[in-house]
């Protein structure tokens, strides 16, 4: 969840270190802070609340150097203070350490390490750990003939440790080292000339190099500036790859937006097209995927497929569920990773695992698809982090091609995901009974979507209007049926997330069976409702609020005839095939949640509580 930025070369590491933790704000912004080598010692400085508080402290107080770490926090142990704030440096002054992640047995360590004159300033688990490198490198007598005494103290501390981390680390007798780890926590190595960063999330190195390493769990960094090595938890020397980033900084900028969620939405039709591209047979009537690894015989084989994800990939699998049982006819479940991974739910041998996560670092994803490659299933990844933990361990996979998504709340890559699941329906479903004609048409349909994405976003000014009507509201519902109520739970979700409204989805048919409750003048209620054999079903629901006298925002499609007088506020998107409506549809619930929060105030990109990635349990 938090941001970690290391640096040795030739530069000061300062400003090096206070742009990138800029960039990586969104892993976490409760605290900041930073260590940089000097000659007398580490000079730390460390502030609570977001980075522009660091970059003004350490314009006041801050020496020069070319070696330094530093950290933006997600608080997990301990409260939001300057004391439990990153880096921490051990007692005796010799270790300074930034981490991501959760050690599950600091208790233990603690205990031991105060009963050898170790003492402790913080709440947090981090503490712990450069205490107990510092008592291990005082163990340590001399440099060993391909490690340095640093190194082993580093690595003899890490074998204790129970839980996940990324870590970077530094010594004050070592000016000339920069040590990274990494178990369960991304951890990345840009690779310059006569320089090296270490971070969590390309974001931060991406104006420096675009060449980087993608540390495995239980491997070992160690930098100079001249050279680095990466080894292995058996002590054995690994032969990195050195991979090249396929965005350049531009794509993480704002640009003339003023939120990056904002942007984020208007690159939609973008992120859409990149999702498709290259991805269709040469007769148009089906999708191809070169990363799944499997063969069509393979996948015919196929009884039955579990999606497994968190958060708002979660609802893309939903939406995933309702296209391939009705395109493909194959039975589907969805299953929260963070349930899955923890409980022996019964799968059948021919079983296909999917996992669909955006950044491809979400632990409890991870897990899942570790625990399904563990019992012998083949698992799948839809991601949008080429280079990620999960990308490289899943079987195969998609990738989604949607480009940096810096807003915390998901817009782009969910609508990049619903876009993927639909062409692996269209390919499942030509696998087995669709017919040439019909994939003909779906492929037709997929290929609008961009178009009709942009005729959705002319109604910015419109939406914004709507929103600013409904901004002081304290409670929605929003209601759909069959693939709406997924996106009806996105809708909900990207309210809560960003304006701290009490939201939620139900199929819009449940609301009478307790939910009607809720309904009042206090309470408005968004609808999603597209023209096919259920929308009178869904004009019923409507019907349904209006005599509770409950206010109606309705998202329908173009040529439904809807009583205006059911109805205090419409928003049409364009007429299109079902399979591309939940994409449209998820647009408008966007620009609402979007506008609102705008309007209340409230931190759009940063909002409260919340990182992009979620890395620690």
């Amino acid at each position: 969840m938090c941001g970690i930025v290391g640096y040795i070369g030739k530069q000061d590491v300062r400003n090096l270190l206070l742009e990138g933790l800029k960039r990586l704000e969104y892993r976490g912004y409760d605290s900041s802070g930073l260590a940089v080598f000097a000659q007398d010692g580490f000079s730390v400085v460390r502030c609570t609340g977001r980075v522009s508080n660091l970059v003004e402290a350490t314009a006041k107080n801050s020496e020069e150097g070319t070696l330094g770490i530093s950290h933006t926090r997600w608080a997990t142990h301990g409260g939001v203070t300057e004391s439990n704030t990153h880096p921490h440096v051990s007692s005796d002054g010799k270790i300074a350490l930034v981490h991501n992640g959760v050690i599950e047995n600091y208790v233990e360590m603690r205990k031991f390490l105060e009963t050898k004159g170790f003492t402790f300033s913080s709440e947090t688990d981090t503490e712990a750990l450069s205490n107990l490198i510092a008592y291990h490198y005082a163990k340590e007598q001399t440099d060993a003939k391909d490690a340095s005494r640093f190194f082993i103290a580093v690595k003899k501390a890490l074998s204790h440790v129970e839980g996940t981390y990324g870590i970077a680390v530094t010594c004050v007798d070592y000016p000339d080292e920069l040590i990274g780890a990494r178990k369960g926590s991304p951890l990345i190595v840009g690779v310059g000339q006569g320089e090296y960063i270490l971070a969590s999330d390309v974001s931060a190195i991406i104006t420096h190099t675009s060449n980087v390493v993608y540390l495995n769990d239980d491997e070992m960094v160690s930098m100079s500036r001249d050279d680095f090595r990466v080894v292995s938890a058996a002590d054995e020397g690994v032969d990195p790859i050195i991979d090249t980033i396929d965005w350049d900084v531009e794509d993480a900028e704002k640009g003339e937006f003023a939120h990056y969620m904002l942007k984020e939405i208007f690159e939609q039709p973008a992120a859409l097209e990149n999702a498709m591209r290259g991805r269709f047979s040469d007769d148009s009537s089906t999708a191809i995927f070169g990363g799944l690894n499997l063969t069509p015989r393979e996948l015919r084989q196929v009884d039955r497929i579990l999606f497994t994800s968190c958060g708002t990939a979660w609802h893309a699998c939903l939406v995933a569920e309702y296209l391939i049982e009705r395109y493909a006819r194959i039975p589907v479940e969805v299953e929260y990773a963070s349930e899955l991974r923890y409980r022996n739910a019964p799968l059948d041998k021919n079983t296909l695992v999917f996992v669909i996560t955006q950044s491809g670092e979400t632990i409890d994803t991870l897990g899942a698809l570790r625990e399904a490659k563990r019992k012998g299933y083949r698992a799948l990844a839809i991601t949008n982090g080429v280079g990620s933990t999960i990308a490289r361990e899943a079987d195969g996979g998609i990738y989604q091609h949607a480009g940096p998504e810096i807003g915390v709340a998901s817009t782009k890559a969910f609508t990049s995901q619903l876009m993927i699941a639909a062409m692996l329906a269209l390919y499942l479903g030509r696998l087995r009974d669709m017919s040439y004609t019909d994939g003909v048409e779906m492929v037709k349909a997929l290929r609008s979507v961009p178009e009709l994405v942009t005729e959705t976003l002319k109604q910015d000014a419109q939406i914004k209007e709507i929103a600013v009507k409904y901004a002081e509201y304290a409670d929605f519902l929003f209601l759909g049926r069959q693939a709406m109520f997924p996106v009806a739970l996105e809708g909900a979700l990207k309210l809560k997330e960003i304006s701290y409204i009490h939201a939620e989805g139900y199929p819009a048919a449940e609301m009478k069976h307790g939910p009607i409750a809720l309904i009042s003048e206090e309470c408005p209620s968004v609808f999603i409702a597209t023209d096919g054999e259920i929308f009178q079903k869904v004009l019923s629901n409507i019907q349904e609020v209006k005599a509770r006298k409950g206010k109606v925002i309705l998202i329908h499609s173009k040529s439904c005839e809807v009583p205006r007088e059911l109805v205090d506020d419409a928003i049409v998107i364009p007429d299109a095939a079902d399979s591309i409506m939940p994409i449209l549809a998820t647009v408008p619930l966007q620009l609402l949640s979007y506008y609102i929060a705008v309007a209340r105030g409230c931190d759009v990109d940063k909002p409260r509580n919340l990182a992009k990635s979620v890395t620690v349990e």
